[in-house]
């Protein structure tokens, strides 16, 4: 027998409104907004590639997490796909500001305009040093890379590529995009053939 829950209805959600949620229940607070996020697999499967990747030659002061909420203030408690966070914060939830030095969007249906401003001006204005969003919507997956400006208020696009990412900040990394758009069209095809 399954219980129907109600949540609480609000125009403006903010942190503390988030105790009368039930502890096992998924979320994000964006703008004051509650997102209930449902991703696809095919989303979780790019998002577990792209932890791999930055997770490669992470040093140990940090620790490449996949959907793990930040603290950020009284309207924003996100849920970044992938973040690189200060190794002290292990065992915390939500990760306290300041310990994230990456964050990463990877686009859903829904998402696109969200992820390419909203989700930024709130992680630039948390001090979120980088900040990239994937789109897996087309045939080739894309990257925009987004660092922090000098004045700390927002980002500036670095780049956009359908190519393979290579960085050296927070530490060296390299996303051979072109290999995970093959991946990705060979499980498409698969289960295509499987429906």
């Amino acid at each position: 027998m399954s219980t129907a829950v109600e949540l609480p209805r609000r125009r403006v959600w903010t942190v503390e409104d988030l105790a009368e949620l039930p502890r096992d229940l998924r979320y994000e607070l964006v703008e004051g907004e509650l997102i209930l996020p449902s991703p696809t697999v095919a989303h979780q499967d790019l998002s577990m590639e792209l932890m791999l990747a930055v997770r490669a030659n992470c040093p140990p002061t940090y620790i490449v997490s996949v959907d793990q909420s930040l603290a950020i203030d009284q309207l924003n408690e996100p849920r970044p796909d992938i973040v690189a966070v200060r190794i002290e914060h292990y065992r915390r939830t939500p990760v306290p500001l300041g310990s994230a030095v990456l964050a990463i969007e990877v686009i859903s249906e829904h998402s696109e305009f969200r992820d390419m401003v909203t989700k930024a001006k709130v992680y630039a204005r948390a001090g979120i040093a980088a900040y990239w969003v994937v789109d897996q919507k087309h045939d080739r997956i894309s990257l925009v890379e987004m660092v922090l400006d000098p004045g700390h208020e927002q980002y500036t696009t670095r780049g956009h590529t359908t190519g393979v990412f290579s960085v050296d900040v927070p530490w060296p990394i390299t996303i051979d995009l072109p290999a995970l758009s093959a991946r990705r069209a060979a499980l498409l095809e698969r289960a295509k053939q499987e429906e």
